[in-house]
């Protein structure tokens, strides 16, 4: 059972810690050095009511503190210093690239559960609070409004969980950022098949006797093939699958490798990080939302599926709100598509260049 980590990162197209040094080879020396730090949140509450005395998040930051702020939001068994990657930060942090790192500061928190914050393998395990979105938004607030002193952030963007983020940013706390850019995901109800395959996974792990209510002494073994069915069920793109194993026995080494990969996460944080969406919902609150609003989302979503005709009532909910639909092709991955920025860095790029600033409406 030490093979998940691999796995339910390409699920969640979240990759895993990269060294900060790897990000600034491959972009250019002109990008600051990421720095990895944390920040103590006292007496936080959850939703459930529960109270932690101390809530540790571990956040990355790059560039300039007295730049303009940005908060960028990671998918579910990733971390802030997974969006250091060349696909992701090597083509937005650098010189003249849309988060120019010289000119924004950049600020990606850890979610509760996963990376350097706090969650179940650091000691409660399944005695943990079941904490949900709605915990992980005010938990980034807490950090940026009293971790960091910040007021106002020029943008908040997040992908796949980072993106249900965003909406709940949002909702629950609206004006705060002058945009936001929600991406592979839906301001709709954690429903259909979206939720039944999480469950899946939640359910493998506590019906595994095995998982001996969190209290296990060794991995639980079931979390492996669940996360591997989840990530090909819900990621990838069929193209580019089809693509990638054309034959039976190409379909099969795809397979084998993904069930071979190397894991280094906890079977407790993983059932907490996928049943944390089970309550996800903003669509009663969409009208709060102020600033401007770009959506991104992949045709080939394999968890946003465009046909269910979500997406465009909502916006119309929301002025000005617009939607970039990534054509699907064999160069696309799914629900993966969006933690590649080449796809859709122009547009935030221009949408950075034209929207107003909150304070000066």
């Amino acid at each position: 059972m030490r093979r998940i980590a691999g796995l339910l990162a390409s699920a969640a197209l979240a990759i895993m810690l990269t060294p900060a040094v790897r990000a600034a080879d491959h972009s250019g020396s002109a990008i600051p050095t990421p720095v990895q730090s944390t920040w103590v949140a006292r007496d936080f509450r959850f939703h459930t009511g529960e109270i932690m005395p101390e809530l540790t998040l571990g956040y990355t930051t790059v560039g300039n503190p007295a730049g303009e702020p940005v908060l960028l939001l990671h998918g579910t068994a990733g971390t802030g210093s997974g969006m250091l990657s060349p696909a992701f930060g090597g083509e937005l942090f650098g010189p003249g690239q849309p988060l120019d790192a010289n000119r924004y500061f950049i600020i990606i928190p850890d979610a509760i559960g996963m990376g350097k914050s706090s969650k179940p393998s650091d000691g409660l395990r399944a005695k943990f609070p079941h904490y949900n979105y709605d915990d992980m938004v005010q938990a980034q607030y807490r950090l940026v409004t009293e971790g960091l002193k910040l007021s106002h952030l020029r943008l908040v963007l997040g992908n796949s969980m980072g993106g249900m983020h965003v909406w709940l940013w949002g909702v629950r706390h609206p004006g705060f950022a002058d945009v936001l850019v929600p991406m592979a995901s839906m301001p709709a109800s954690m429903s259909g098949r979206n939720w039944m395959m999480r469950r899946l996974i939640i359910d493998s792990i506590r019906n595994d006797p095995e998982w001996m209510q969190g209290n296990y002494k060794s991995q639980p073994r079931s979390a492996q093939f669940a996360s591997v069915f989840y990530g090909l069920g819900t990621n990838g793109g069929n193209r580019a699958l089809q693509k990638a194993a054309p034959t039976r026995a190409m379909a099969d080494q795809v397979l084998d490798q993904r069930l071979a990969a190397a894991q280094s996460v906890d079977a407790n944080d993983i059932l907490y990080q996928w049943d944390a969406s089970r309550d996800f919902d903003p669509s009663p609150d969409l009208e709060k939302i102020r600033g401007v609003l770009l959506a991104i989302n992949s045709a080939d979503d394999e968890r946003n599926p465009p046909e269910l005709g979500i997406m465009q009532p909502a916006l119309a909910r929301i002025p000005g709100a617009r939607l970039l639909l990534i054509p699907g092709s064999d160069r696309t991955s799914g629900h993966g598509t969006t933690g590649q920025a080449r796809w859709w860095k122009d547009q935030l790029d221009a949408v950075l260049a034209t929207a107003p600033r909150i304070s000066d409406k």
